[in-house]
């Protein structure tokens, strides 16, 4: 797999798609009973990225995207996500806003992955376990290079409609993804305002594909 950022694999793709969006995971549960299950979105959207990473030169940029961004959609709470990433100023901004606001933030997630998880070097994507996290879930995985060498990714899981949910992601275990957006998103607003930010996080994906395009 390739890195645009220049850091080592996997480490370097967990890193990179916490810090410049990536997050997240899962495949919607299908039926009640795999709804009941915290961790069962996780380990079902792990079968779709590996497939995504196996396929991932045959593909391509375009083509990851297409397979991943369902998922996303489906799986991520994107509008409660973007919601806390964008914090106090959310309740000011008209419906519309709000709703240009999710879209972009739902196409940035899918083309991060889309670019970071791009080929399959033999890695692992686990899921070792759960455990209550205030009235929610974290569900506890890890990416395991061929060596060995592994990354800790923790996804909080939250219920919606009855359906488990990632809420938010965190590197070891420790460092919230959502913490790190509120502040760089906060920055962006204030001097750029809605559309600004609409452009801004737009821009990110396409230096995500141009990047893809020239490897």
């Amino acid at each position: 797999m390739k890195d645009p950022l220049t850091r080592s694999a996997p480490a370097s793709k967990a890193v990179g798609i916490f810090v410049a969006l990536a997050f997240g995971v899962g495949l919607l549960v299908q039926g009640a009973q795999a709804a009941s299950v915290p961790q069962e979105p996780v380990r079902n959207f792990y079968g779709v990225l590996q497939s995504t990473m196996q396929q991932g030169r045959v593909l391509g940029e375009s083509g990851r995207y297409a397979k991943l961004a369902p998922v996303v959609n489906r799986t991520f709470d994107i509008p409660y996500m973007t919601r806390l990433a964008i914090g106090p100023a959310w309740d000011s901004l008209s419906p519309d806003q709000q709703q240009k606001l999710i879209g972009a933030f739902a196409h940035y997630v899918a083309a991060t992955y889309a670019d970071r998880f791009d080929s399959y070097s033999g890695e692992q994507l686990q899921v070792t376990g759960e455990r209550p996290f205030r009235d929610d879930f974290m569900v506890q995985t890890r990416i395991v290079k061929s060596n060995g060498e592994a990354t800790r990714l923790d996804y909080l899981m939250r219920r919606d409609s009855g359906a488990w949910q990632i809420a938010d992601v965190y590197l070891d275990g420790t460092i919230s993804q959502l913490a790190v957006h509120r502040s760089e998103f906060h920055s962006i607003l204030r001097r750029e305002g809605i559309d600004g930010f609409v452009s801004a996080l737009n821009r990110k994906v396409d230096l995500l594909k141009s990047v893809a395009r020239s490897s």
